[in-house]
């Protein structure tokens, strides 16, 4: 995910900020080299995985933080809390927010999938940017689930099986520092979607421009919402931003059903900065540039610095 690596650096630099890039691996040596020699005002955190490995993108922040050097975004416990999907849903239920019913598949010979309402959807438990979610992941009765659902496990280790929710995607922005502002509403718009495909945004709808499903899943900023499910949509993302403890942005993901009931899907600490993906969209749809978006997160970084706290 280089994209917005490049697109932070060229905002910092318009900014007239002096930049380095530091990747960091298991072998946490050479960074921690970097880190003592240089002497930054704060670092901007863009790891998402840690040799490809998503469910160690949150030990960057840690390192960080033993270094007590500032850095942008969520600490190391919003990363690690919501880069698990499992550890997500269960955290979720102690504030009675709704989320779709799920188990979690370790191994066929212990999973048992007759207490969920199909169809469902197979998620890597500790995958994000939607790998391994696409049409092939959808199963609409439990004896397909039991033939296709090694494969997952074979490809990602333990997955999740969650209910499929039929209705409306919204994707939610928050932004802000110390408390976050809601940005704009974005809905995906999946009304070009024939009936042999479920309205999902997996991974082609991500990744892959030639195909139908990332052609045909534009993201509108919904003005159009009534009321109360808008002040709903605000309420259970702010709750979700609290509970996880992130900090300076992030992103809600929920489906809203018939009866306007709203399922959070997934809540991403440091959601992905390019410029055209739906954090940086919502901040500009607010009235900012993307270099004001820059600007602010390396600032509050740089506040905590001066005032002594943490990250």
């Amino acid at each position: 995910m280089l994209t917005q690596v490049d697109a932070v650096e060229s905002a910092l630099k318009s900014l007239n900020h002096q930049t380095i890039r530091l990747p960091l691996g298991r072998d946490p040596g050479t960074a921690l080299t970097l880190l003592k020699r240089q002497t930054a005002d704060a670092v901007f955190n863009l790891c998402e995985t840690i040799d490809e490995d998503a469910s160690l993108s949150w030990h960057a922040a840690a390192l960080l933080e033993l270094l007590n050097i500032p850095f942008t975004g969520s600490p190391s416990s919003a990363l690690m809390l919501t880069a698990d999907k499992v550890l997500t849903k269960r955290l979720l239920s102690t504030e009675a927010i709704l989320t779709p019913g799920y188990a979690v598949c370790r191994n066929l010979a212990d999973f048992n999938p007759e207490s969920l309402r199909f169809p469902v959807i197979v998620k890597p438990q500790f995958e994000d940017a939607s790998i391994g979610i696409d049409q092939e992941s959808i199963f609409e009765t439990p004896d397909q689930l039991r033939r296709g659902i090694a494969a997952f496990n074979r490809q990602f280790g333990p997955v999740l099986v969650e209910e499929y929710i039929a209705g409306r995607e919204f994707n939610i922005s928050l932004f802000g520092f110390p408390k976050p502002s809601v940005m704009p509403l974005a809905e995906i718009d999946f009304s070009d979607f024939p009936d042999s495909l479920y309205p999902i945004v997996g991974y082609r709808a991500k990744w892959e421009p030639s195909s139908f499903e990332y052609q045909h899943t534009p993201r509108y900023f919904n003005d159009r919402i009534p009321k109360h499910l808008a002040s709903e949509l605000e309420r259970t993302s702010r709750i979700c931003f609290t509970l996880f403890g992130l900090r300076d942005y992030g992103r809600v993901d929920v489906r809203v059903d018939a009866e306007d009931r709203i399922y959070v899907l997934e809540v991403n600490a440091n959601p992905c900065l390019s410029p055209d993906a739906g954090l940086a969209a919502a901040v500009q749809q607010s009235g900012e540039s993307y270099q004001d978006l820059v600007a602010e997160l390396a600032g509050w970084a740089v506040m905590r610095k001066k005032n002594g706290t943490s990250g």
